[in-house]
């Protein structure tokens, strides 16, 4: 009786190759910056033909910040986290040290750092890349913070009048400056000193 050959599995042969996709485009884009990284050059390194990349993703732009968006997602769960929570213990200061401090594990992880610069340099002067990395990777993390300040309110652990998406800007902005231009270094201590200014503010009391 002759062996019956199993068929091809398309769907894992199709994961493999998102992958090496993704894998690529996050090299590339760290190598030579994002300017000259082409679909050509992803197609290449994955080892697929471009017109796969098409029929799954319509532009560049896409696929970098997809392939960005996965790497995050594997960093956060890689911490034992949900990609893109902000956990409400009841105690805020707490939560927020606990998501500052895996952010700056995500910052210092030369597989994240690398392509994150070269997308955030890029974003400044390719108004439509930065525009789209703003609402697909820092939009959504902000709500959460921002949601995260309203349940507080809603304790009466944060003033009333205090505006959420104003008040996340105290500690979310410095340790991105700090990161981005070299002002200083991130550590535990430099983000849990940010959440303790922004909340006790600072007056002499």
């Amino acid at each position: 009786m002759a062996h019956r050959q199993s068929a091809p599995d398309a769907t894992r042969r199709s994961e493999r190759s998102r992958r090496a996709i993704y894998e690529a485009a996050l090299a590339l884009v760290t190598e030579v910056g994002y300017p000259k990284t082409t679909i050509e050059g992803i197609a290449a390194r994955a080892g697929v033909g471009k017109q796969t990349i098409y029929r799954w993703w319509p532009s560049k732009a896409d696929v970098v910040l997809e392939a960005f968006l996965d790497l995050s997602g594997q960093a956060a769960e890689a911490a034992g986290q949900e990609p893109y929570t902000v956990p409400d213990t009841g105690d805020l200061a707490a939560d927020l040290k606990l998501v500052l401090r895996a952010t700056v594990d995500e910052l210092r992880d030369p597989a994240f750092e690398a392509p994150s610069r070269a997308l955030a340099a890029e974003g400044v002067v390719n108004e439509e890349l930065g525009r789209r990395f703003v609402a697909q990777l820092l939009e959504p993390q902000l709500r959460l913070y921002a949601d995260r300040l309203r349940s507080a309110q809603e304790a009466g652990d944060v003033r009333a009048d205090v505006d959420p998406r104003i008040a996340l800007e105290l500690f979310v902005s410095p340790l991105a400056q700090r990161w981005l231009q070299y002002t200083g270094p991130i550590s535990y201590e430099y983000t849990d000193t940010l959440v303790d200014y922004a909340l006790n503010g600072l007056a002499p009391r």
